[in-house]
């Protein structure tokens, strides 16, 4: 049979597609996430056109300033007659924004109000109350447009699944016995210095069912019970552990054997590790998911922490590495049912 494609891959991406989404109009409600969810380039496009639009388009604005109040036609003779005539028109004649040909120049100036650059060239004078207003609407939009962009590449650089690529989890899971009971185990480990605090972590069991109606559930995912060192769900990952499950009569694994693991190619295990970020105090969750044929029967993780010179060292080159134990070639059922015989 065909291995299934996966629910949740390797790296923590899920593998679902969502399509013929009628509602589209429902996005542009979040605006705001909806920008933070884009793929970088098309968030620096539209940074990028946020800001020439607006700066077209107030350009235009001081344009038609400057050509209502005749700037345009003033300084066009100025440049023509450059004489005494010239000299006492320029005395006589105030513009709205000085030093403004075409434009060109307009265009510049709009730049300079937005991003306050304020080479001196080109000013605002008393003489049109239309050119304050515009003004002040345009300082008004350019903040309005900023705080929305830095806050939203801000949001993007610092989300909460960058600093899940530093939380590990092994290639492999095994099954193996721990305290005389078959166990489904994985390592997980964190590679920074900073922790995670109050994490948490949780594994389900994805495969296809059927009820009793005859309804089939092709993702039916099943909460499973997880052991770790200090028990409950929430762990201390200032150092690698081993989390473990027991697989007893509630677990969804307690009739599979070695000979027929493989043969569950509808079973995925999923493991979703979260906490908060020390940091930063932003939440994070790190997932990755198991197959039947990266379950490896009889196993046992190679201990990766040692003592050296008064500090406990660990040796992340054998993070995933096993070794193999003895192990019942049965399922857990059976080997409850041996136990209560004997």
């Amino acid at each position: 049979r065909e291995r299934r494609a996966r629910f949740v891959g390797k790296n923590g991406a899920c593998n679902v597609a969502h399509k013929n989404i009628r509602e589209q109009g429902r996005f542009l409600q979040d605006v705001f996430t909806t920008l933070v969810d884009l793929k970088w380039p098309h968030t620096l496009l539209i940074f990028t056109m946020s800001f020439l639009c607006t700066w077209l388009l107030f350009g235009m604005v001081w344009w038609l300033i400057a050509f209502a109040h005749g700037d345009l036609d003033h300084s066009t003779r100025l440049q023509r007659d450059p004489g005494d005539g010239a000299a006492a028109a320029t005395a006589a004649f105030v513009p709205c924004v000085t030093s403004i040909h075409s434009f060109t120049s307009a265009f510049l100036f709009s730049i300079e109000v937005q991003v306050t650059i304020g080479f001196g060239g080109r000013m605002v004078t008393e003489e049109c109350p239309a050119a304050i207003l515009v003004l002040i609407v345009q300082n008004i939009v350019g903040l309005v447009i900023n705080a929305i962009m830095l806050g939203c590449i801000f949001m993007k650089t610092s989300q909460a699944h960058r600093r899940a690529e530093t939380l590990i989890f092994s290639k492999h899971a095994v099954i193996a016995l721990r305290e005389g009971k078959l166990c489904f185990m994985l390592r997980v480990g964190d590679l920074r210095k900073s922790m995670i605090i109050s994490a948490t972590i949780r594994m389900q069991v994805v495969k296809k069912t059927a009820s009793l109606e005859g309804e089939v559930v092709p993702l039916n995912q099943i909460d499973i019970q997880m052991e770790n060192p200090v028990g409950g769900n929430s762990i201390f990952l200032v150092s690698p552990l081993i989390i473990y499950h027991v697989i007893d009569k509630n677990s969804p694994l307690y009739d599979i054997s070695p000979m027929n693991l493989h043969h569950h190619e509808d079973l995925e295990i999923i493991v979703i590790l979260e906490g908060v970020v020390e940091t930063t105090g932003i939440t994070t969750q790190a997932r990755t998911s198991y197959l039947a044929d990266e379950i490896l029967w009889g196993q046992r993780f190679v201990p990766i922490v040692a003592e050296e010179d008064g500090r406990y060292s660990v040796d992340y080159s054998k993070f995933g590495n096993t070794v193999k134990v003895p192990t019942p070639s049965c399922t857990a059922r059976q080997l409850e049912e041996d136990k209560s015989i004997m």
